[in-house]
């Protein structure tokens, strides 16, 4: 008799593409993916869905895997109570938009793995989290616990299920769909976008959003950020906020490049850096942050003539062509932030490997240089009885370094380079971290639009050769006949393409063909005609005939309670403002109307967006400026603005104002916990003749929208809010409203690990004697610094 253990049965995911729903494939839970199976399989049981979503580089998703879903008594509670559903995030970007909106409704935070509980009839969530441990700790409840309360809910409670799951659906339709009234913009938005991102800026290790004099982080790339101010410098008013400008983007492309976000060693950006001073970084590396990155450094480089930049753009492709490039072209998803369930471990380094490596007398330069000798910077949080290490850095810029040691910057960087060939080759011995191999249509548009801006800006043709041999494959393996017409697909893996696309997988593969017709790619010809075929089909599928712009998804999804079409410029642009530039590019390309007024109806269709936070759709904001400054096209956006105010006036609509939200202070520092807590007061002006639904609407406000104060773009903060008790209204004065100025206290706590740019939203319906307005959502500008 063989005493080796029985395998563990495959699931459903056993017959998935996806990385991430594979690595489930054998955990006991009956997972199914997502789909009509899924759905069916719990209204015929009738009960509710569980939807657990992550992505393959998540490391909490990986631990709530080992620790939960690996679980058989877990699991057999899962199962017996629910059907079970994963989701990859990459793969269904529509499905994670709609439903972590719905964690921060519920929660005030969101993050992966995000764990929602649905009711099975149309799907609407009623309760949701994100990560659960196996035990009560650290205020959160066990993730059984959370299953038999849910479950024990449905059963006995089903009709306060059903009503809370109408209320949350009804709050993320109004956050992701509901289309605001035209607004007029022009460059006041600009100038607040470029005032706030100064603002912003951390002066002292660069950034947006971080804490200066060394605060804390985390911080994120954003490379929409440093992209906006650079198109900006060209029409600043003064030379001393031109100034201000170079000196926010400089110090922030410096300190990111010469950080340990950047694989000193390798190449390539890391996620993001867990400090403020971009030194330990979260340890995955993302397609669609090195595309990004390697685009606005290029651009920075031929803006400034810098040639640390240059390096950096040549060492980020080298990259991805060495690492994260399939055998027929196409780019890799992402790679994983840990190795052997330990955080960056083949990226770090002690002084002693370095020796065994280097020899004494070049590992004591590579420490100097890389800033090991001022001693170990990681310790890895999940195992601390391990020993300290270090993550590599510059100390400085390659041409201060070369000063302090006496040295000419090439000679420096003549024997950095050979040092990182060493210590690359004895990196590549170790143990490896996984690399998510899907390829997503979307993250090649970015990766190919780096490609080609870099190999451009270096003038190197390899880099844009590399940037057509993916969009060849992008168009060969991802393009497929769809109800007659050639439609892109998703995501392709092992031979199957799957998944229709969403509109930013349109858009970014778009600016990509875009890029490479502007890089003078011998084919660059049929690089636009398949960017303006793909432009039309998009319009098709996404566009809105009524309001103008575009949804995010397609029309009639029965697996989706909302169609959502967001404008927010995260880790990645909103795909209705990378049309926007499409429109635009293909405008100045092709000449004529068509395309110019596509983007102005676009711009119309973005506009109130735009003037509630110009931060927060900082890429809309920048084809504003575009649009402000090209010849030609302010007259098509003015026309446009005007047809939309027309159009808003005919159809019975309230003018701009009825509600101005104001907060007190431009940033907050927070701490850890209660102790750490930071408040601030937001005021709320309600112009005379409207009233905004109380927090607490009574029973004459059940159908109406209440004041909500809560977080978005982001995971790791909450926000509590006092609200105030509204005023009786109505016949019966069973509603409770706000009239004039409403003061609202709230403190912000931090809660867990930081993902994103948090920001303190405000949601409220402004009503009139006669009707009641569309919900309306406003971010505020508030960097929210780690203390």
């Amino acid at each position: 008799m063989s005493g080796r253990a029985a395998q563990p049965r495959e699931n459903r995911l056993a017959k998935e593409t996806s990385p991430y729903l594979l690595q489930h494939a054998r955990n006991p839970v009956d997972w199914y993916p997502w789909g009509d199976g899924a759905i069916a399989a719990a209204r015929e049981r009738g009960v509710p869905i569980f939807l657990s979503v992550g992505y393959s580089t998540c490391y909490w998703c990986h631990v709530m895997e080992r620790e939960s879903f690996e679980d058989e008594a877990t699991a057999a509670v899962m199962n017996e109570r629910f059907v079970c559903v994963k989701v990859d995030r990459e793969e269904r970007p529509d499905v994670d938009d709609i439903y972590m909106n719905a964690v921060q409704v519920l929660t005030g935070r969101g993050g992966w793995p995000m764990s929602v509980f649905l009711e099975p009839g149309s799907l609407r969530p009623f309760f949701a989290g994100t990560y659960f441990p196996p035990e009560d700790r650290h205020g959160l409840p066990s993730f059984r616990r959370v299953l038999v309360g849910m479950s024990d809910a449905w059963k006995q409670k089903r009709g306060e299920v059903i009503e809370q799951a109408e209320s949350v659906a009804r709050a993320v339709r109004e956050n992701l769909a509901a289309a605001a009234a035209p607004r007029q913009i022009g460059r006041e938005q600009v100038a607040q976008g470029v005032s706030m991102l100064l603002r912003m800026h951390d002066p002292v290790n660069g950034g947006f959003g971080g804490g200066g004099d060394g605060g804390g982080g985390p911080k994120f790339p954003q490379p929409s950020y440093p992209e906006f101010l650079l198109a900006f410098r060209g029409f600043a008013g003064d030379e001393a906020t031109r100034n201000a400008v170079d000196a926010a983007v400089r110090l922030t492309l410096d300190k990111m490049a010469i950080g340990g976000m950047n694989d000193q060693v390798g190449g390539g950006f890391h996620r993001y850096s867990v400090d403020g001073r971009w030194i330990v970084p979260h340890f995955e590396k993302m397609l669609y942050d090195n595309g990004q990155l390697a685009e606005v450094y290029a651009r920075a480089a031929r803006e400034y003539g810098d040639g640390f930049y240059r390096r950096i753009v040549r060492r980020t492709l080298d990259y991805v062509l060495r690492e994260m490039t399939s055998p027929d072209g196409a780019f890799c998803s992402a790679q994983d932030a840990e190795v052997n369930h330990r955080e960056g471990q083949n990226y770090l380094w002690t002084m002693e490997q370095m020796a065994a490596v280097l020899g004494e007398e070049d590992a004591a330069f590579a420490a100097r240089v890389y800033g090991v000798s001022r001693g170990a910077n990681f310790k890895d949080p999940h195992h601390q009885d391990e020993p300290a290490s270090s993550v590599l850095y510059l100390v400085d810029r390659p041409e201060r370094v070369a000063e302090s040691l006496g040295m000419t910057e090439a000679a420096l960087l003549e024997r950095l380079d050979a040092v990182n060939g060493r210590l690359y080759a004895a990196r590549a011995r170790r143990d490896q971290p996984s690399r998510d191999d899907k390829v997503l249509a979307g993250w090649n548009g970015l990766m190919i639009a780096g490609m080609a801006v870099g190999g451009s800006v270096l003038e190197d043709r390899r880099y844009i050769d590399a940037g057509a041999r993916a969009a060849d494959a992008v168009l060969r393996l991802l393009v497929v006949e769809m109800d007659g017409e050639p439609t892109l697909m998703r995501s392709y893996r092992a031979g199957t393409a799957k998944i229709p696309a969403f509109l930013d997988d349109y858009a970014y593969v778009i600016h990509g063909l875009i890029e490479l017709h502007r890089a003078g790619h011998d084919e660059r010809e049929r690089y636009l005609r398949e960017a303006v075929a793909l432009t039309k089909r998009a319009g098709e599928l996404f566009g809105d005939s009524d309001r103008g712009g575009y949804f995010d998804t397609r029309a009639g999804q029965g697996d989706l309670f909302v169609r959502a079409r967001s404008t927010y410029d995260g880790a990645v642009p909103s795909g209705v403002s990378v049309m926007l530039h499409n429109l635009l590019d293909l405008h100045e390309i092709l000449g004529g109307t068509e395309y110019l007024d596509a983007a102005a109806g676009c711009m119309a269709s973005v506009s109130a967006a735009a003037a509630q936070s110009s931060v927060g759709s900082v890429n809309s904001t920048r084809a504003l400026l575009r649009m402000l400054t090209a010849p030609g096209t302010a007259a098509a956006l003015q026309a446009a603005l005007n047809g939309a105010e027309t159009a808003k006036a005919a159809a019975g609509g309230a003018p701009d104002g009825a509600v101005e939200v104001l907060a007190a202070v431009e940033r907050l520092a927070v701490g850890e916990g209660h102790e750490g807590a930071a408040g601030t007061v937001l005021k709320l002006r309600v112009a005379e003749g409207y009233h905004v639904t109380a927090a607490d609407p009574g029973p004459g406000g059940k159908d109406l929208i209440p004041l909500r104060v809560f977080m978005v773009g982001g995971s790791g903060y909450a926000v509590y809010a006092d609200y105030p008790e509204g005023a009786p209204y109505g016949p019966n004065g069973d509603l409770r409203v706000y009239r004039g100025e409403v003061t609202l206290p709230i403190v912000i706590e931090r809660t867990g690990e930081v993902t994103g740019r948090p920001l303190i939203a405000v949601r409220y319906q402004a009503c009139t004697e006669t009707e009641c307005l569309v919900p309306v959502a406003v971010e505020l500008d508030i960097a929210i610094d780690r203390q």
